[in-house]
């Protein structure tokens, strides 16, 4: 079957459509190649010498030759059941996702990685990786608020915004902040002398 010199059956409206399909520059590449296997079998070429101009096994010549006589030029468009990109993952598998990062933590670990998410929803870490992307979510820089543990929090916060949302008539607000680890130290090395271009310090 390989050998096979029968031409195969065409029209010519069949023979205009893939002749157009290959000039035309849009045209997908796999449904241009599909288009040379069908219409140099139709001048009576062997599967074999078609394999080789097109640098393919004769087995994919068979296969076109087939679908073509089974669906038309229609049949050369579309990839069989199966084939092509696979199907996207369910929105109720993203959002599970989406939630279990945002709401959880894994034993023993501090935070959720690709992998051990990947694990627990049974799909690849690849997967997770998009799913984190899209919503922005980088669980290894997750940050958190440290609440101030004095009795009166609450009451001074309170005192705060409320200073801000509703002040009194010429109000004058003085705000005083101390940052732990930062202190006014004296120089371990002097100040470069001042010159064109430098400011002293």
């Amino acid at each position: 079957m390989w050998d096979t010199c029968e031409a195969l059956a065409i029209s010519e409206e069949q023979r205009e459509v893939l002749q157009t399909w290959i000039a035309a520059r849009n045209s997908p590449q796999k449904v241009v190649f599909r288009s040379r296997i069908v219409l140099a079998a139709a001048n009576g070429t062997s599967n074999r010498q078609i394999a080789l101009e097109l640098k393919d096994q004769p087995t994919t010549v068979i296969l076109w030759r087939n679908r073509f006589l089974e669906g038309g030029t229609a049949a050369l468009i579309d990839d069989a059941p199966g084939r092509g990109r696979p199907k996207q993952i369910a929105a109720a598998k993203v959002k599970k996702i989406v939630e279990t990062t945002l709401h959880t933590t894994p034993k023993a670990a501090t935070h959720w990685s690709v992998r051990t998410m990947a694990q627990l929803h049974g799909v690849s870490p690849a997967t997770v990786q998009r799913i984190w992307d899209a919503n922005g979510l980088q669980p290894h820089r997750n940050r958190t608020f440290k609440l101030s543990k004095d009795k009166r929090f609450v009451e001074k916060l309170n005192d705060v915004v409320g200073l801000y949302l509703n002040p009194p008539n010429k109000a004058l607000v003085l705000c005083v902040d101390e940052k732990s680890q930062i202190q006014a130290l004296q120089r371990s090395q002097p100040g470069l002398p001042l010159k064109k271009g430098r400011c002293g310090l």
